[in-house]
């Protein structure tokens, strides 16, 4: 896990910003402080990438869509494939919430 050369401090106190975080409100006030809007944008890409790569869609349309580049989506799809399962994690978590708030 490349995580595992960050850890600290730091990034302690970072991640546990975030988890102190209550909602949706409190997460665009805090990142819109902590974060240009182009790095808040590319966590976002990033994310949706991961999405359609899961839904099986093909890098042109996810070029398109999202304005991604290759080497992101390349990127992400190695995620998917080799990393921590994180990707995944957080998309199933988000769809059983949003099923069950329907």
């Amino acid at each position: 896990m490349q995580i595992d050369k960050l850890r600290g401090r730091e990034l302690d106190q970072l991640f546990k910003a975030v988890l102190s975080l209550k909602d949706l409100e409190e997460c665009y006030r805090f990142f819109d402080d902590l974060c240009t809007v182009n790095e808040i944008q590319s966590l976002a890409q990033r994310l949706e990438v991961a999405r359609m790569l899961q839904e099986g869609k093909t890098y042109h349309k996810i070029e398109t869509e999202t304005g991604a580049s290759t080497a992101t989506i390349s990127r992400v799809k190695r995620c998917l494939n080799y990393g921590n399962d994180a990707y995944t994690m957080a998309l199933n978590r988000i769809k059983e919430e949003e099923e069950s708030n329907s």
